[in-house]
């Protein structure tokens, strides 16, 4: 009964411990990694620096349906015609953001896919740029505030240099083919028939 509740005794303070650790990985941890020449990171750092991109793409979908709700209420107040090109940036927002969640996944269970990684870099630069964009209208810039330069910085340079990189880096390596020992005999052509 003791090995029980000691079990779950060191269980629930590795639960109570394990929140704690994970803050201190925020942006500000990985940024000086950037810019080191070493920039392999660990497994647990790879883990949650994917855990804080999709955070960051949460709060990018939720600020994307804020700015899709106030266009259709009129509470930002825009022409028609610039309003519906706002609302199909929201709609491909929302396909980057679907798409990045997608990628983010496939991620967490295969760390080491590349095809993943880049959708999910090509789907946070498209995101990011948009964010900025939408940073400089004066109506939108209140939904958007820092999550722009803050998706900026965690597409590139770090998602980009502490995740993509080394993994591409890691694929591009080709295995050496063993060259054989001895020449391969020529082969012998047969010899003309007689008629």
């Amino acid at each position: 009964m003791q090995r029980l509740l000691s079990g779950i005794l060191i269980i629930l303070s590795l639960l109570w411990i394990s929140p704690g650790l994970a803050e201190d990985f925020t942006l500000q941890y990985f940024l000086p990694k950037t810019s080191s020449k070493q920039v392999e990171i660990s497994k647990q750092e790879k883990t949650v620096l994917l855990n804080r991109v999709e955070e960051a793409m949460e709060q990018a979908k939720q600020g994307n349906a804020e700015m899709m709700k106030a266009i259709q209420s009129g509470e930002i107040e825009i022409l028609y015609h610039d309003g519906e090109f706002w609302m199909s940036k929201l709609e491909e927002d929302r396909g980057s953001i679907g798409s990045g969640m997608a990628q983010i996944k496939i991620l967490k269970e295969k760390p080491t896919n590349l095809i993943a990684s880049v959708i999910l870099f090509k789907s946070l630069k498209d995101l990011a740029s948009n964010l900025s964009s939408y940073n400089n209208m004066p109506s939108f810039s209140a939904y958007v505030g820092d999550l722009a330069p803050e998706l900026e910085l965690w597409t590139d340079p770090v998602f980009y240099q502490l995740y993509l990189l080394p993994l591409a880096k890691l694929k591009n390596v080709e295995p050496k083919i063993a060259e054989p020992k001895t020449a391969p005999s020529p082969e012998k052509k047969p010899a003309p028939k007689k008629k």
